[in-house]
């Protein structure tokens, strides 16, 4: 586990530490290193005020056990709100990529994974990257924030109609502007340099409604993005790996194919 920022810390507020026992945890990374070309940035999920290990960990192990380099990053969380996030987000694209030949990886192969609101966090940087989020604090800054490809399980991605109230709470606040929403209603932000995208949802989820992937898919469609979406017909909401559901634990295996299609393995 190595700290993501160095001597400078954006939007770090020390008056939380006092607060929150979590928000006292500086943002960290976590590699878990493999031989392979690329390598996966994982945001856990949580709604923006936990991270569930199931989501960070598991997925990390599952990732290297197929060969695959995974790093998981606990980003910060509420109190903390935008734009400390996707600053924790942005920084970890930039870690990664700064130390590249460090872990034997390609600088141009780096993808970011997420689920629920750690899937709303991935799908920001990959339409928010070319927005500047915080002001430059060292060498590793200077990388590009723009991942490669994009996992989305069962994502976070409307502030409106179809959102998560916990996570827009946590974000952004219970009395968010419009201008916010629109922000952070990721799928108007798809455009044809959106990188290629991998979702999967299940179609009963009442936490987190399917429509938010749905919406993401068709963005990426209507710019002519490369995206392969999963819709299962069975499964609650925060399922992680989903070893209970076999049905759905086919998602693995597609994501596995998916991965290899993009020569990241």
């Amino acid at each position: 586990m190595e700290n993501l920022w160095n001597d400078v810390i954006p939007y770090w507020n020390e008056e939380f530490i006092e607060a929150d026992e979590t928000a006292a945890r500086k943002p960290t990374i976590t590699a878990y290193p493999a031989n392979s070309k690329g390598a996966v940035i994982i945001f856990p999920g949580g709604g923006y005020v936990i991270r569930a290990d199931h989501e960070g960990t598991a997925y990390a192990k599952w990732l290297q056990s197929i060969g695959l380099t995974a790093f998981v990053v606990e980003y910060r969380v509420a109190p903390y709100k935008h734009p400390a996030e996707i600053s924790d987000a942005m920084r970890a694209v930039k870690y990664v990529r700064y130390y590249a030949d460090k872990y034997g990886i390609d600088k141009d192969k780096i993808a970011v994974m997420g689920s629920s609101a750690g899937g709303h966090l991935a799908a920001s940087v990959s339409v928010h990257y070319d927005k500047k989020m915080y002001e430059d604090t060292d060498e590793i800054d200077k990388e590009s924030c723009k991942p490669d490809a994009t996992i989305l399980c069962y994502p976070v991605i409307d502030m409106f109609e179809y959102r998560h109230d916990g996570s827009r709470k946590n974000l952004i606040g219970e009395r968010a502007l419009h201008s916010d929403k629109e922000l952070m209603s990721l799928y108007k932000h798809v455009t044809p340099n959106t990188p290629p995208t991998f979702i999967w949802h299940t179609s009963s989820d009442q936490a987190v409604p399917v429509e938010n992937s749905l919406m993401y898919a068709d963005a990426l469609s209507k710019v002519q993005v490369s995206y392969e979406m999963h819709i299962y017909p069975i499964g609650s909401h925060g399922l992680g790996l989903a070893d209970s559901i076999p049905h759905v634990a086919q998602w693995k295996d597609s994501l596995e194919k998916w991965i290899k299609l993009n020569d990241l393995i």
